[in-house]
């Protein structure tokens, strides 16, 4: 099923993570209208997002408060509407907020001859993914960058030689070989 969603005030923007470390699922929700989307995705998908929407807060004004990380902390229960694929971020200057776009992943089947068919095929009108759009405010944005740093951080602890992910106990290092 496939829906196209477009908010200009939504209630929230949030991120979080369900299960232990290691073996985490990574979420992305947007409120409004009385309505919650909820988009799982992959961690890194959810750092890159935060990494860019800081560079973007540059750019504009201070918010003027500082909301708290609980705002931009995911609701439960989490019932997926689909798989992040591709991600926009930009700046509506004329309203102040920061468009963020979240479009569903294609899956392709592996019978199919040509994967280039699918990508340049302009014949339909109708775009057979899931879209929602968001316009959150430089509030939203900060919160939201600053829980998703937390989660992501509260991940697995790393290896001081290799840089990977340690498992308590099972951690076999490249680099003590």
């Amino acid at each position: 099923m496939t829906f196209f969603f477009e908010f200009e005030n939504p209630e929230s923007f949030a991120t979080g993570a369900i299960g232990r470390p290691g073996e985490r699922t990574f979420y992305l929700q947007v409120t409004a209208e009385g309505r919650t989307i909820s988009v799982k995705c992959e961690k890194q998908q959810v750092l890159a997002i935060a990494t860019y929407l800081r560079e973007m807060l540059a750019d504009m004004p201070l918010p003027t408060n500082t909301p708290s990380e609980s705002v931009a902390e995911i609701r439960s229960p989490v019932e997926e509407d689909f798989v992040l694929g591709s991600v926009g971020l930009g700046i509506d200057r004329a309203s102040s907020r920061m468009l963020v776009q979240l479009e569903e992943m294609q899956f392709v089947e592996d019978d199919d001859d040509d994967i280039f068919d699918l990508l340049d095929d302009d014949d339909d009108d109708e775009s057979s993914s899931s879209l929602v759009r968001a316009l959150i405010t430089p509030e939203q944005a900060l919160a939201f960058c600053n829980h998703a740093e937390s989660i992501v951080s509260a991940g697995r602890e790393t290896c001081r030689w290799c840089g990977f992910p340690m498992d308590a106990g099972k951690h076999i290092c490249p680099r003590m070989n």
